[in-house]
């Protein structure tokens, strides 16, 4: 389990959402002053694959879902507390069951 921060401060919100699935899954950008980025989210039930251009970790702040990482042999459930890595030029298929997910995403 990790230690997911409660707030970020000194840092810059992009005010226009990204919207992904007909809006079932939706975030803003975050932007560091050194330069780092990541971006703060919902995803509401259904089943939605994503591909990553550079690695990311994904972490749950609340709620629960199902992954499975392209080119892996096995699902996983996380909950609030923990952390997936997806590496770069890859991607993952992401479940929520029911209620929202919500997740922090940084782009390492």
């Amino acid at each position: 389990m990790t230690s997911l921060p409660t707030q970020f401060s000194g840092v810059t919100v992009t005010a226009k959402a990204n919207v992904y699935f007909d809006g079932k899954v939706v975030s803003h950008t975050v932007l560091f002053p050194d330069g780092a980025k990541k971006t703060l989210g919902l995803i509401f039930p259904g089943s939605f694959h994503f591909n990553t251009g550079v690695p990311e970790r994904m972490e749950i702040v609340a709620g629960k879902c199902r992954v499975t990482l392209d080119n892996g042999d096995s699902t996983r459930d996380y909950a609030d507390g923990e952390h997936f890595d997806v590496a770069g030029k890859s991607g993952f298929t992401i479940k929520v069951a029911n209620g929202t997910c919500e997740y922090i995403c940084s782009f390492l």
